[in-house]
């Protein structure tokens, strides 16, 4: 249940249901998570009761070598234009005014909706934003923005089309990601009444499962006592599915004991208290105090992909109701890897408030994180495939025929804006705004749709906050910004980066290490070009 103005708003939409024919161009829908593991989904070997997510990827493609950026400001940004974040300045460039996580992308940088309208979608947005701009000015039709991220029950900033709504009432029933899926809906519910003979590009960012670990009670209860085994054992079995899966071949990554939260905050460890530890140490290393914490908090994070799960069910039948499933080519995937911070924002911590609970506020931190991004290494922010690796389930009925195959084929965000482009038969912009556009890195992953192993990428490229990678075919070099020597990994063999062979393949560091270093002139360069003195 929504309040004020928005309620309002969500009520006055009418359902129609059945009435949209088939467009000669595809529907677009784009599922993005938020900090969610690379195993949490049932159908990538997790533990969590996700149905419908499981459906799409029973009937469409499962990816098991897709990446993000490491967080969630940059992904958008190269999910939204097909760029790197360096290269648009949505993640910092040293030295570069106008970059980083409030940076100014150049004015040749559109965004998806903004190609997509000319060509006759309806764009729809609903969510997170954290990209420069507001979402109606760059290309949006309508949007519910939640700019408000500490705050899953009661958020004190969300706009409607750009127009600021009123805080919402701690005793409202709201809860976020069902106010995101309810605007989706209602958004479907109006082009289907308005615009049928329209396409539709549909952008759907929910905040779950991001800190803080805020769920509804009755999915809370679902998940109450599943995690008091710990994270050792339901990591070992979620390695387990995955193997029997296909998803993974690799070894299962040693916990890292002294690789705790990215960033310090000793202030907010002692107010959550002693049931929290900020290592992920062996479970049985832990008090009885700290099991039952540690449990009761994977327990909300579970809650919160459950219920993300629930609310896109709601989604699909929408367009189920509307005619359009079968002509929607649907994208899901997460924004980086689970996260092991640990802070304490908003409104503080109530240590004696259920956890979960408005009054709380819990972050996963590295003992679950690592589990979450079972078998893989590192965490959100780093470079590591724990920090980069996401789900990607890829669903169209009218074209994606491989039921449930799963596909090996590396890809990274550059490439949803071309996938979208060539499925939607969209030649790439080549100017904007008076401007030239740049070679867009990014490859369509709808030759893969049919064929395995059919689109290549010469190299793919990180840096975030100092943590820096390159992937060239199976070979990958990597580093983390405290420890600047390189790491050399045959993903191939040791997806989950256990044996460093650096030592053993000097060249293939010092190769790679160059292709790396080409790229980062080129992007920095690039990043530079329109900026006044």
């Amino acid at each position: 249940m929504l309040a004020g103005a928005w309620l309002l708003c969500w009520v006055s939409a009418t359902s129609v249901g059945g009435t949209e024919g088939p467009a000669t161009r595809p529907n677009i829908l784009i599922l993005l998570a938020d900090d969610m593991g690379y195993s949490d989904l049932g159908c990538y070997g997790g533990d969590i009761e996700t149905p419908h997510l499981d459906a799409l990827a029973r009937h469409g493609l499962r990816f098991t070598q897709f990446y993000n950026t490491a967080r969630c400001w940059p992904t958008r940004g190269a999910l939204l234009t097909g760029y790197y974040a360096q290269q648009i300045r949505r993640d910092t460039v040293p030295g570069v005014p106008k970059s980083g996580g409030g940076g100014t992308r150049p004015a040749w940088a559109a965004l998806l909706p903004e190609m997509l309208k000319p060509h006759g979608y309806r764009t729809y947005h609903s969510g997170k934003w954290h990209i420069d701009g507001e979402p109606v000015k760059n290309g949006f039709d309508h949007s519910y923005c939640l700019h408000d991220h500490d705050r899953l029950f009661y958020p004190k900033h969300h706009t409607e089309d750009g127009v600021a709504l009123p805080p919402v009432a701690r005793d409202s029933g709201y809860y976020a990601t069902t106010a995101i899926a309810e605007h989706a809906v209602k958004c479907l519910r109006a082009h289907a009444a308005e615009h049928a003979g329209q396409p539709f590009f549909q952008y759907v960012a929910f905040t779950s499962p991001h800190f803080p670990l805020h769920a509804l009670e009755q999915d809370i209860a679902r998940y109450r006592d599943k995690y008091i085994a710990g994270w050792d054992q339901m990591r070992e079995l979620r390695w387990q599915r995955m193997r029997d899966m296909g998803i993974v071949q690799c070894g299962l990554a040693a916990p890292e004991r002294e690789v705790g939260p990215p960033y310090d905050f000793p202030d907010a460890l002692a107010t959550l208290g002693a049931g929290e530890i900020n290592r992920p140490v062996p479970w049985s290393e832990l008090t009885e105090a700290q099991r039952s914490f540690q449990a009761a908090k994977m327990a909300v994070h579970a809650a919160m992909v459950d219920r993300m799960d629930q609310e896109i069910g709601r989604i699909l039948q929408q367009l189920r109701e509307m005619g359009a499933f079968e002509n929607t080519l649907i994208l899901f995937l997460s924004d980086n890897g689970a996260s092991a911070e640990i802070m304490v924002r908003g409104d503080g911590h109530d240590p004696h408030a259920p956890p979960g609970s408005a009054a709380s506020y819990l972050c996963l931190g590295p003992g679950w994180s690592t589990c979450a991004n079972t078998p893989l290494r590192r965490h959100k922010t780093w470079v590591h495939e724990g920090g980069i690796a996401t789900p990607l389930i890829a669903h169209w009925p009218q074209k994606i025929t491989a039921a449930g195959a799963l596909r090996h084929n590396p890809g990274h965000v550059i490439d949803v804006v071309p996938t979208v482009l060539d499925a939607a038969g969209i030649a790439p912009v080549t100017s904007w705004n008076g401007a030239s556009v740049p070679a867009p890195p990014g490859r369509s992953l709808v030759p893969a749709f049919a064929t395995d192993n059919s689109v290549t990428h010469e190299y793919l490229w990180w840096l975030h906050e100092g943590n820096r990678a390159v992937r060239v075919g199976n070979w990958k070099l990597v580093a983390d910004n405290r420890q600047p020597e390189w790491e050399l990994y045959d993903l191939d063999k040791d997806r989950a980066e256990s044996v460093n062979l650096a030592g053993e393949y000097p060249g293939k560091v010092q190769e790679l290490q160059r292709v790396w270093e080409a790229r980062w002139q080129e992007f920095r360069e690039l990043a530079t070009r329109d900026l006044t003195p």
